[in-house]
């Protein structure tokens, strides 16, 4: 079990420095505000098969990859080891926020989801964007 864990880890580890994660929010959010982004949060935990297969296949996809670094600084955390902002909702994983550099939540969604799903989600976030920005919900 332990070296399952430790495997686990390593590739996560590789995964994120492969991608240019960052594991801490506060960092996220003060680069996103000098880079005029915003932000996206993988909540993860190191026993979900969910959040791998996610990980392994959805963003593997070079599409998906090229629109989440366009418009956002990446966050991966693990709900059971890493502080994350208390109105984060994360009993389940993978867990999907979509944040502004002011630390407003734009969506959020739950679950593994496809390539193709998850692009559809991705201009979902955009939508919702447009209309929060047109209350004057976020900025």
């Amino acid at each position: 079990m332990k070296y399952i864990i430790v495997s686990i880890i390593f590739l996560s580890s590789l995964m994120a420095a492969e991608l240019n994660w960052l594991s801490e929010y506060e960092e996220a959010v003060e680069i996103a505000k000098k880079e005029k982004k915003d932000i996206y949060v993988l909540i993860t935990s190191s026993s979900c098969r969910w959040c791998r297969k996610f990980e392994d296949t959805t963003l593997q996809d070079e599409r998906v990859l090229k629109l989440l670094r366009e418009k956002y600084v990446l966050v991966q955390a693990d709900r059971d080891m890493d502080t994350l902002p208390e109105n984060f909702n994360i009993r389940s994983v993978p867990r999907h926020y979509f944040v502004t550099s002011n630390e407003k939540i734009i969506f959020t969604f739950a679950g593994y989801w496809d390539e193709l799903d998850f692009r559809s989600y991705l201009r979902d976030v955009d939508k919702e964007r447009a209309i929060k920005v047109k209350k004057g919900e976020i900025k």
